[in-house]
């Protein structure tokens, strides 16, 4: 009696921890896939480009609501400094608002924020919600493996006996110093780039603006995430879109940005 009520405790015990075990696996899984569905998006999915032809049908850059007059646009051998719309010397195009010229690439990009050599692809409009999901993905599984890596970290510094050879704890410690510091430097990347969402701009653009207060584009941080992460609360964790945001938010389109009604466009 006495050795069976022993047993029943810890069989329970051992199958709570299988059970929790089990699910830990799941959800390491799953995160795994998260990580590389996000970084294969940000690698495959065009971040952007002009279409062929396209010509503005306002000067959005200076906030002016009169439609532009053929002779306002100018030519490809005119001055740039004297066109009122933003025109690319080495694409022989027009651009649109946000749009910058990639010299890696060789193209314009619409709401160019960098180009990345980790995904070997640019960061833009159409890919930019899926680079921030494979920064979040990555901070989360090196994070779950520094935490993991943890206690065999602290116990290399015990006084006591460790198991395990030279070679598998030199590799333990070696993990959790590379873990610790990339999980870190991810963090780092990851809050930079949502100050920038929360303000509705990108890593060029906040260099370019760093001497001016005011962004035309900032129309508050729900309204700026929704910009870059849509309106469905169900897709924000995934690198996809509904197809209603698509059609409601063109702003994910990368053409078409909606801009503070009462910007003076002469105080920028």
């Amino acid at each position: 009696m006495k050795r069976g009520y022993i047993g029943v405790p810890k069989l329970f015990s051992d199958s709570v921890l299988s059970f929790r075990q089990l699910w830990l696996d799941i959800l390491e899984e799953q995160k795994l896939v998260m990580l590389l569905w996000s970084y294969f998006s940000v690698v495959f999915t065009d971040p952007g480009s002009v279409p062929p032809n396209w010509r503005p049908e306002l000067d959005e850059e200076r906030g002016d609501t009169d439609p532009l007059t053929e002779s306002e646009f100018g030519t490809a051998s005119s001055d740039p400094v004297n066109l009122r719309v933003r025109y690319c010397r080495k694409c022989n195009q027009f651009k649109p608002p946000r749009c910058h010229h990639c010299s890696v690439c060789g193209r314009c990009v619409l709401k160019m924020d960098h180009h990345c050599v980790w995904v070997v692809n640019c960061v833009g409009a159409l890919n930019y919600k899926y680079f921030l999901l494979f920064l979040f993905y990555t901070f989360l599984e090196t994070s779950l493996a520094t935490l993991a890596l943890l206690p065999h970290f602290v116990a290399f510094f015990s006084d006591g006996e460790i198991a395990g050879t030279p070679g598998n704890l030199a590799t333990t410690f070696l993990a959790f110093v590379l873990n610790l510091a990339f999980a870190l430097s991810v963090l780092g990347f990851l809050i930079m780039h949502i100050s920038l969402v929360a303000a509705n701009t990108t890593t060029i653009e906040a260099y370019e603006k760093k001497t001016t207060p005011k962004w035309r584009y900032d129309l508050g941080r729900k309204r700026n995430f929704e910009q870059v992460f849509g309106l469905d609360r169900r897709y924000w964790f995934i690198p996809t879109y509904s197809e209603e945001d698509i059609r409601r938010i063109p702003a994910l389109q990368g053409l078409e940005y909606p801009s503070k009604p009462d910007f003076d466009a002469q105080e920028f």
